[in-house]
């Protein structure tokens, strides 16, 4: 199944649909660094940006649309 990821991240959650045999063909998210490391990681398939000025017709369709949550209060980063 094809899933589209919004608030990736690092791809936490991505990994684990991954892991499982889905194929993540689209993702996002507006840290440059945590979409480094998403590259890093899963390759090309990640945008940097904020997803409200991202045109719906950029993005793929798909089977899966999933999204991470908020990490900033769980974060010790920037205290």
């Amino acid at each position: 199944m094809r899933v589209v990821s919004f608030f990736s991240g690092l791809g936490g959650l991505d990994k684990g649909f991954a892991d499982t045999g889905y194929d993540i063909i689209w993702a996002n998210d507006f840290d440059k660094f945590a979409v480094e490391t998403y590259k890093a990681n899963f390759g090309d398939c990640i945008v940097l940006g904020d997803i409200n000025e991202i045109p719906i017709e950029e993005i793929p369709d798909c089977d899966v649309l999933i999204g991470g949550f908020p990490c900033q209060p769980f974060s010790m980063m920037g205290q």
